[in-house]
């Protein structure tokens, strides 16, 4: 009589997924909807329509979330809204707005 043993066939390990990191937006009073609008569609190719929800966002929150991705795209995003310069429909406009990074919880 032959015997035959079979090993259980190995679980396959799910990839590890990177943690999310949200791109936070600012508010102030030196930067137009028009300026975040733009910004938003250059930087993130975000439609008008999704630029102005964030631009009313942060103008009635005091603070928006741009975008939800991996921590080294999301410190490109904020690096890039810092660069973006100034508005030049406000005069007393001196540069960028501010923006931060945040885990996704």
């Amino acid at each position: 009589m032959t015997v035959v043993t079979t090993k259980p066939a190995p679980k396959k390990a799910k990839p590890k997924r990177q943690p999310k990191y949200h791109v936070v937006l600012w508010n102030d009073d030196d930067h137009t909807y028009e300026y975040v609008i733009l910004m938003m569609h250059e930087l993130f190719g975000h439609p008008v329509e999704k630029g102005f929800q964030i631009a009313k966002t942060v103008d009635a929150d005091g603070r928006a979330i741009c975008l939800t991705t991996t921590k080294e795209h999301a410190e490109l995003k904020r690096d890039q809204i810092h660069a973006y310069g100034k508005d030049e429909l406000i005069a007393r406009c001196r540069g960028s707005m501010s923006s931060t990074i945040e885990p996704e919880c």
